[in-house]
């Protein structure tokens, strides 16, 4: 379960800390199991991992409240352990298995868990942010105080339904926060850092909308732009755009080798910036734990990830009574 915004001030407790720690390791180690698992050929189809930029999903569920919303695209693993997903569910899922979120039949892309308010990854780039701006638009009518948070990619933001979202939004004042995740990379090798302009935060400027860019290897950076967008939208000021600088480790799905970069530039960002090293940093340094401590939490965590993996192995796949479950909301008349 995420951190919750209990710390007032901008620099959280030992205890607040060491939980984002635990959240983002979760995240890394479920990551790496899945990718072992894809590998074994028990996760198929395509399999995008979020190792890396652990700190963007974390540090933002950390100032979001019960019964606020989320939505992101096909690299949604993270966002998921985030909000407090099952791990076995999810990695049920991700097998094809019939204890999975989607009934073994939507795969590591396709999710939805309407108890975490989390309304999906998504496969088509940028179909994700109209419907984001709807779940907000629905709490605006109805008067409640909660906030949407909507996940796209450096790749998607270019896109012409992002902006006419952007458009609804300002006109309706709707308490969205859009959240881009900027790893550097589009599928390609091209940096989107190439394409002007280079702040893809500034892209709601015309629409009244404020960006911010943030640095998304820094989860306490991170929570603190969320804790200012968030109070934003409860306040019916209407909706932000944070531009979360992060990197990806693994290449844009599994399928990628991400032979375009240099072994070198990786090297630097993890020896660097890395988002789990920058909190554990804090965490020794500020005496709220020790090397003994740090080495318990991660066993702790492996063993709830491998315990996942079981699970999902053990999970039977969907029967054939299934097929056609979910495809109609009711059977027609007759048949």
């Amino acid at each position: 379960m995420a951190a919750r915004k209990t710390d007032a001030g901008s620099e959280p407790s030992g205890e607040t800390l060491t939980q984002l720690y635990r959240d983002m390791l979760l995240i890394r180690r479920f990551e790496e199991k899945a990718g072992q698992l894809y590998g074994m050929g028990l996760i198929g189809g395509y399999c995008h991992l979020y190792i890396g930029q652990e700190a963007v999903a974390v540090g933002l569920e950390s100032v979001a409240e019960p019964g606020d919303r989320r939505i992101t695209s096909y690299r949604s693993h993270g966002l998921m352990l985030a909000c407090g997903m099952d791990p076995k569910r999810i990695l049920a899922e991700m097998t094809g298995r019939e204890d999975g979120y989607s009934g073994g039949k939507g795969g590591s892309m396709h999710m939805f868990s309407s108890e975490h308010q989390f309304y999906g990854g998504h496969g088509i780039v940028g179909a994700q942010v109209p419907i984001g701006a709807g779940l907000s638009f629905a709490d605006r009518y109805r008067g409640t105080d909660r906030v949407t948070f909507c996940y796209f990619g450096d790749g998607a933001a270019s896109q012409g339904q992002v902006y006419e979202s952007f458009n609804m939004a300002a006109r309706w004042s709707l308490p969205v926060v859009f959240v881009i995740e900027n790893n550097q990379y589009d599928t390609t090798p091209r940096k989107v850092s190439d394409v002007p302009p280079p702040d893809l935060c500034t892209r709601g400027e015309s629409f009244g909308i404020p960006g911010e860019v943030v640095d998304g290897m820094d989860v306490l950076a991170v929570r603190k732009a969320g804790r200012k967008a968030v109070a934003r939208c409860r306040a019916g000021r209407g909706p932000s755009i944070l531009e979360a600088r992060t990197y990806r480790y693994r290449g844009h799905s599994m399928s990628d080798p991400a032979k375009y970069r240099t072994r070198e530039e990786m090297t630097r960002v993890k020896e660097e910036r890395d988002a789990i090293e920058l909190v554990r940093d804090r965490l020794l340094a500020g005496g709220h734990a020790d090397e003994e401590d740090l080495k318990l939490i991660d066993r702790d965590i492996k063993a709830v990830v491998n315990e996942a993996a079981e699970f999902a192995r053990q999970s039977p796949e969907p029967g054939l009574d299934m097929l056609l479950q979910d495809v109609h909301a009711a059977p027609s008349a007759g048949r």
